[in-house]
């Protein structure tokens, strides 16, 4: 999902390799369907589901979807201005971008000082939202209550909210957490460059369990004025074993954060992320925090700052005990703050800006095989892979920070004789499907 330079790590092979492995599906497929989608009915593996083209045939989707009716419901392109919230307690519901392109599907309220406080408000379980953009509401995108479980947001473009764009909430006293979340592929962002008041974040999760939150982008979760906003990343109030993995958080106060003063966090692990933030000050802070965690692991994320905030891995208090940081990239300090405890291994603080690929977009991909990172680090359980999904290692050792470098010999280059054998044995494969095509017809 990440659009960046990958150290010269593309070859003649892998172009020709995807070439097969999408265009034999296309041929054999023909066609786009083009069928008209208006109020259209159709199965799925979980029963049926339904396509709305308009915000009155939404609500009365959702309402159905809530009372028993069809649980999956299609999104059509377009624009979608909503009077209100929708208001989920079904379970198992799912709302989806009918056409995948998270760009053409936009539900949105009336501004983020506006009436509409919400686009989502969930009691029902088994949620699942994906490929839409939500945008200009006063205060969560999506708002969960107490105890709903198995929540999925997927490839969701989410901006310009009043206050956190993703809320996980929690009562003091009451045993009900909101467990096994996820949320993928997402963008979240702020227009402007800035937030409208101190009071946002991106996924703020209280007393919530085992969820994972990777590949996504985070952008411009910034304060204005009065005090610093909350991480880009958040979870806290005794949540516990969240994985954080492979996001990139570009121009945030906060990036990533367990646990806040003393309402803490149990277990988890950040690694293989990407934190930047370019000479602006403002509020900026810690790219990564821990505040009354227990047992947290955190290795193989690179943090680059070019403004003048001294640290860029803090774990603070007495009640934090047990951390584990390892492989850490940084052009700033790690620092254990006000009698936290812990274990630092392989960690390098010390980065210049040359090593990698584009600082002021963020892209802290090594440029080069530097030294001082390749092959520095120490093998970890379940460290197995980088931001990219790349293997580690490639060499005899773990390369420090988040990007596993791989060089152009990593896949051997394509000579003319191998090229022609692959582009001959492509055309092969394109004849052979369309004359399966052609006889099927």
């Amino acid at each position: 999902m990440h659009h960046f330079h990958q150290n010269g790590r593309k070859s003649g092979l892998v172009i020709v390799c995807l070439m097969l492995i999408y265009l034999v599906p296309v041929v054999l497929a023909g066609p786009a369907d083009r069928s008209d989608k208006t109020q259209r009915t159709e199965s799925t593996s979980s029963g049926r589901a339904i396509t709305v083209t308009n915000v009155a045939e939404l609500i009365t989707a959702v309402d159905q979807a809530n009372s028993g009716g069809d649980t999956t419901i299609f999104v059509a392109d377009g624009l979608y201005t909503l009077p209100d919230m929708l208001i989920i307690t079904g379970p198992d519901v799912t709302i989806s971008g009918a056409s995948g392109n998270r760009e053409a599907v936009i539900l949105e309220g009336a501004g983020m000082w506006g009436a509409v406080t919400h686009i989502f408000n969930v009691s029902g379980s088994g949620f699942t939202v994906s490929d839409m953009t939500l945008r200009q509401i006063s205060q969560h995108a999506i708002q969960l209550q107490l105890d709903v479980d198995d929540v999925v947001i997927r490839n969701l473009h989410i901006l310009d909210t009043g206050e956190q764009m993703v809320k996980i909430p929690y009562q003091a006293g009451n045993p009900a957490s909101c467990d096994n979340g996820l949320m993928e592929l997402c963008l979240l962002e702020y227009s402007a460059g800035i937030g409208p008041q101190y009071y946002i974040g991106g996924i703020d999760g209280h007393f919530a369990k085992n969820w994972i939150v990777r590949d996504n982008v985070f952008h411009s979760i910034r304060s204005p004025a009065d005090d610093l906003a909350e991480h880009a990343i958040h979870f806290w109030s005794n949540s516990e074993n969240t994985l954080v993995e492979r996001n990139l958080i570009i121009n945030c106060d906060r990036g990533i954060g367990f646990g806040l003063g003393g309402q803490g966090h149990i277990g988890g692990i950040i690694r293989n992320n990407m934190i930047y933030h370019d000479s602006s000050e403002g509020f900026a802070d810690v790219g990564i925090g821990l505040e009354t965690t227990t047992g947290a692991q955190v290795y193989n994320n690179t943090i680059y700052f070019e403004n003048s905030y001294p640290n860029a891995i803090e774990y603070r208090f007495p009640a934090t005990t047990g951390i584990y940081l390892a492989n850490n990239l940084t052009n700033r300090a790690i620092v254990a703050r006000d009698g936290a405890t812990g274990t630092e291994q392989a960690n390098l603080t010390s980065a210049s800006s040359d090593w990698f690929v584009q600082i002021n977009s963020g892209d802290l991909h090594l440029s080069e095989a530097r030294p001082e990172v390749v092959d520095q680090g120490v093998s970890i359980i379940g460290l197995n892979n980088d931001f990219d999904q790349d293997i580690r290692p490639q060499g005899p050792g773990i390369d420090l920070g988040a990007d596993e470098f791989l060089s152009p010999q990593t896949v051997p280059a394509l000579g003319p004789v191998n090229m022609f054998i692959l582009c001959a044995g492509l055309a092969f494969l394109i004849q052979r499907a369309l004359i399966h095509r052609m006889n099927i017809l």
